[in-house]
């Protein structure tokens, strides 16, 4: 069976119709509320939203930080949160076409880094673990919302991403690429059809936080 991967073209076509997915804003609206209970948000905090998509995390947020930066790798999708920016007068987001398994990093640090439902669709773990410590400065969140560990029924057999992630062995990795304070909670079920009838699939958020001080 030949694998196939769910690249930028893939989003770029969904883009026009994400944000009329009701499933799509609550699970955004969720995560955003677990990230506003556990991380001390404040408008003074700069922000990544790294596979922001067409921004719906980014936007439950907005009130509770300063600069925000939206980046993916779908032309598309950040054409229409270019547009959401425009049309809401917000002068606090930007947004950057970038991939940060193959481009240069930028030269921003930021202070809070957020990532939803795109982990499992980034091969090398440990690295993107380690680029997002070095994008944080000292004392710096990592909130990643992404799949509990499944099957593969959740994409299908035939898509090449990780099938979710064990909580225990995604907290060793993100403790060995030198983050400390890290915790998991659920935060949304995703229930899809499959050969076996409706299936609940957990989403869970991980905070954890780059250590002050650290080098």
């Amino acid at each position: 069976m030949s694998m196939v991967v769910l690249d930028a073209g893939h989003f770029d076509s969904k883009a026009r119709e994400w944000d009329e997915n009701p499933l799509f804003r609550e699970r955004a609206g969720k995560i955003a509320d677990a990230i506003r209970v556990g991380v001390p948000l404040a408008r003074t905090m700069t922000a990544l939203d790294y596979g922001s998509g067409s921004g719906l995390l980014a936007f439950a947020l907005q009130d509770a930080l300063g600069h925000i930066t939206l980046q993916d790798s779908s032309a598309g999708m950040l054409a229409v949160a270019r547009e959401k920016i425009a049309a809401q007068g917000v002068t606090h987001m930007t947004v950057r076409q970038a991939d940060l398994s193959a481009d240069a990093l930028p030269d921003e640090r930021y202070d809070l880094i957020c990532s939803s439902m795109t982990l499992h669709h980034i091969p090398d773990t440990d690295r993107i673990l380690a680029t997002f410590r070095q994008l944080l400065q000292p004392g710096g969140w990592l909130a990643v919302a992404d799949l509990d560990r499944e099957d593969g029924s959740f994409h299908g057999p035939e898509v090449d991403v990780h099938h979710g992630f064990e909580r225990d062995a995604l907290r060793a990795r993100t403790e060995r690429a030198g983050f400390a304070e890290v915790r998991f909670e659920t935060v949304f079920e995703i229930v899809k059809e499959t050969e076996r009838g409706p299936r609940a699939y957990p989403v869970f958020l991980m905070l954890a936080r780059r250590p002050p001080g650290a080098v």
